[in-house]
């Protein structure tokens, strides 16, 4: 995949990940259209880059969805990458009260969302590459988040699926492999730790140049080459508490 010249939707786009990987994109000559369901943030980022597009979109919302594509159809038919990064994670139990209201909006979010935009941008003619978000928890669980884990395993599958599946059509399917990172995502402050984005984006973007199509850092590149005895030895070690 060339790294400039090209227009890029970014799910998720104004926060986290995502808005790493908007200023990056930026930063290397793309024009960058940015989706999320908070206008007010949106705001923030386009008042920081005048150069960026916007549009306010639930993708949790089927007909979000559909209007988000007829949108890009009509006003940026040009487009020929999608980044299909926005994902929610909960930290909960099995046992809590709300557990499957929960477990159903990351589904539908995690899942649900960017399967239907993957089905829904592959009719763009312009389109030749899909960057997928997934994470180091697609190999090893952290029970703390189990469906926020088990959606990005799904996802991590459904990738290299659609990986094989799209070469036919000449779409490039990349996988983006992160860890924890120093984000909001979960909740404030469970990840100050945690590396900062800035240093995955570097490395992720390093990967790209060199033409790579699975993309990690730190954790996620030791679970992505672990053997099996490691992945029981981590979970083990992970899910101690």
């Amino acid at each position: 995949m060339k790294l400039s010249g090209n227009k890029i939707l970014i799910t998720g786009g104004a926060s986290g990940i995502g808005l790493g990987l908007t200023e990056r994109f930026l930063k290397e000559n793309n024009t960058v259209i940015v989706c999320g369901r908070r206008e007010s943030v949106l705001k923030e980022v386009a008042d920081k880059f005048s150069s960026i597009i916007t549009r306010v979109c639930d993708l949790s919302v089927e007909s979000e969805r559909i209007e988000l594509f007829n949108w890009v159809s009509s006003s940026h038919p040009d487009l020929n990458i999608l980044v299909n990064n926005a994902g929610i994670q909960n930290w909960m139990n099995i046992s809590d009260p709300d557990f499957y209201q929960n477990a159903k909006m990351e589904i539908t979010t995690n899942i649900e969302a960017p399967l239907h935009l993957t089905s829904l941008f592959i009719n763009l003619k312009s389109l030749n590459a899909i960057i997928n978000v997934t994470s180091g928890l697609s190999f090893v669980p952290l029970t703390k988040v189990p469906v926020y884990s088990a959606t990005k395993a799904f996802f991590h599958s459904f990738t290299l699926s659609t990986r094989n599946l799209l070469k036919a059509r000449n779409i490039e399917v990349i996988e983006m492999i992160p860890p924890a990172l120093n984000t909001d995502l979960g909740g404030k402050g469970l990840h100050d730790t945690a590396p900062p984005v800035s240093e995955f984006i570097e490395a992720v973007f390093n990967q790209m140049k060199e033409g790579k199509t699975e993309l990690t850092f730190g954790f996620s590149q030791n679970m992505a080459n672990a053997s099996a005895e490691d992945l029981k030895n981590t979970f083990t070690r992970m899910n101690q508490a």
